[in-house]
């Protein structure tokens, strides 16, 4: 791998251990060409769907774009807007209220879409299984084109003119873990297409495209698809797009988040952009995001930023509240055999913060996690997973008990009415019993790609390790490890809530800056002159104009590493007979 791609071994290794076997794939996948996108006409429907929106521009009619209020939704939303907008259609846009209207389709679509006087629906990232709905507004004349990525329902499909789902059952797309805005991206490319009544888009309409990835790269990286692929591509080209949007609401968001005049990575839009987006949804007014990427006012711009960059403040306070109130709640079920799902519920506990705190608490009892939020008699709840552990399954077990549920493996919500609350903990209790049973919830091993001596770490290879960019999902950044470092400097504990650790590692001349998250309570584990070994990964970090090379420690050991350290075998295929210095066969944990 390294010899015909011209990779040094580390980064050749790195490569293999991610599935890559073949060098002139892995070198796509390196690349990642705009020319490895498949084409949009393959999704069953597109072409009857670029039919349809096209009579609609033909004859005046109001499409109503219906996105939904996290990232993704609001992304495609914008992005098919622009595209309407730039073909001349008459559009406008809905996106549901987390609290009055509930995730995707309603009584609100219908009464929007006839308000506006709409002929014609395109809905994003929601629609797969809003059957009842959609049939509603067949009923009364309104078309509706669905494009999303959720998992179809088990019955019948809804009654849309189109319903473009790269997951939908005998579909013929090569590639089905897109996103809702990824979907959307393709429809917008047809639509481009069938104006341009050619096969090669017209340049305005290319340039449209290319801009557009921006807002297809924050949906991906947001919604946590595996970054493989076509996912690859258009992260990829979407951050550079990112970087360098003409657009005013992209400009003014970047500001607030101290991310302009910088390439951005996906580690940004996941910390930095995407909460600053999804908070306006989670506090009830996902519609500034939409506002704010829809401006071309610099201007209106800042001051939607500005409340959006409040709201997230906001929606920060809120989190911290909550999780202790859910805390505490959880210890009364601490028995993991008991309860190996944990399911916590609370009067005027915020619906829109559940699903993050849910997370926390996955995370702080290592165990699936269901919290909801009660107001009055009914309640909102969302539940986070465990690796390998299949929530919506067990979820299952409580269907009785809940008037509304759904979702996908890692992540589902529902609706419950306060009275059921009891019952729904104990059947999805006995349900989570029987598939932990089958596979036991254990703590996720750290897993490190090789070992490097700190020293040898640099600038160059950095250059080659950004090669594997984006990181995510399926694609994560690697993990190294460093054996006998030490200590330049007493280590310092930071943070607003000081829990967080600031190290100068050195390795014989080198020495570097390290940052160690949660880690604030180990502090009086290090000290200078006794080594130390350090799991790591290298990251650039620009401050006031400067960047340099520094660390992102995941883990440190003070002691012999055979009490922590198990190799294991590679992810396939036989291991090399003559590995390169420093480079192993296989991985460890």
């Amino acid at each position: 791998m390294a010899r015909r791609t011209g990779l040094s071994p580390i980064c050749a290794h790195l490569l293999v251990l991610r599935g890559h076997r073949d060098p002139e794939a892995a070198s796509r996948h390196l690349e990642a060409p705009l020319a490895s996108l498949a084409e949009p006409t393959l999704f069953p429907g597109m072409d009857l769907a670029c039919e349809r929106i096209a009579r609609a521009l033909r004859d005046g009619e109001t499409i109503l774009v219906h996105g939904d209020y996290d990232v993704d939704g609001i992304s495609g939303t914008v992005l098919l807007m622009r595209l309407l907008r730039l073909v001349g259609a008459k559009a406008v846009w809905h996106i549901p209220n987390r609290f009055s209207d509930g995730y995707s389709f309603g009584d609100h679509s219908i009464a929007r879409a006839e308000a506006e006087g709409c002929s014609l629906v395109i809905s994003v990232d929601n629609g797969t299984s809003s059957g009842d709905v959609i049939a509603g507004l067949s009923a009364k004349g309104i078309d509706t084109i669905v494009t999303d990525h959720h998992e179809p329902p088990a019955g019948p499909l809804p009654p849309a003119l189109a319903i473009l789902n790269p997951k939908l059952r005998g579909s013929s797309y090569p590639f089905r873990e897109l996103c809702g805005s990824g979907v959307a991206f393709k429809l917008a490319w047809a639509v481009c297409a069938h104006v341009s009544g050619a096969r090669r888009v017209r340049e305005d309409l290319r340039a449209f495209l290319l801009d557009a990835m921006a807002w297809v790269a924050l949906a991906t990286v947001c919604d946590v698809v595996p970054l493989v692929g076509e996912n690859r591509v258009l992260a990829r080209r979407g951050l550079e797009a990112l970087s360098a949007s003409s657009s005013a609401g992209v400009a003014a968001l970047l500001d607030v988040a101290g991310l302009r005049r910088q390439q951005l990575t996906a580690e940004d839009v996941a910390f930095k952009l995407g909460p600053r987006l999804n908070a306006g949804g989670r506090l009830g007014c996902a519609e500034k995001a939409v506002e704010l990427l829809l401006s071309d006012d610099p201007a209106h711009a800042r001051s939607l930023a500005r409340e959006l960059d409040a709201l997230n403040e906001e929606r920060r306070r809120l989190e911290a509240e909550l999780r202790v109130e859910a805390f505490a709640q959880a210890e009364r079920y601490a028995d993991p055999e008991r309860y190996p799902m944990l399911v916590l519920a609370g009067q005027g506990w915020h619906q829109g913060i559940v699903g993050i705190v849910a997370a926390r608490v996955a995370t702080k009892y290592a165990r699936p996690a269901l919290v909801i939020g009660l107001d009055g008699e009914k309640g909102r709840g969302s539940a986070r997973s465990r690796p390998g552990f299949d929530v919506l399954a067990a979820m299952e077990g409580g269907r009785a008990h809940m008037d509304r549920f759904g979702g996908h493996a890692a992540a589902a919500g529902c609706e419950v009415r306060a009275e059921n609350i009891e019952p729904l903990r104990e059947a999805i209790a006995a349900r989570a019993g029987e598939l932990v049973a089958v596979t036991p919830l254990r703590e996720p091993d750290l897993e490190l790609d090789l070992e490097l001596p700190l020293a040898d770490m640099s600038a160059e290879l950095m250059d080659q390790l950004d090669r594997l960019r984006p990181f995510g999902e399926e694609n994560p950044k690697p993990v190294l490890l460093s054996r006998d470092v030490h200590l330049a400097s007493p280590p310092r504990i930071v943070g607003g809530d000081r829990t967080h650790l600031m190290l100068h590692v050195r390795d014989g001349e080198r020495v570097f800056k390290a940052m160690v998250f949660g880690a604030g309570h180990r502090a009086d584990e290090l000290a200078l002159g006794r080594p130390f070994h350090l799991a790591w990964t290298p990251r650039w970090n620009t401050f006031r104009g400067q960047t340099n090379l520094e660390l992102e420690v995941h883990g440190f050991h003070v002691g012999p590493l055979s009490a922590v350290l198990t190799e294991v075998a590679p992810a396939a295929g036989p291991a090399r007979r003559e590995p390169a210095a420093g480079v192993p066969p296989g991985s460890a944990r």
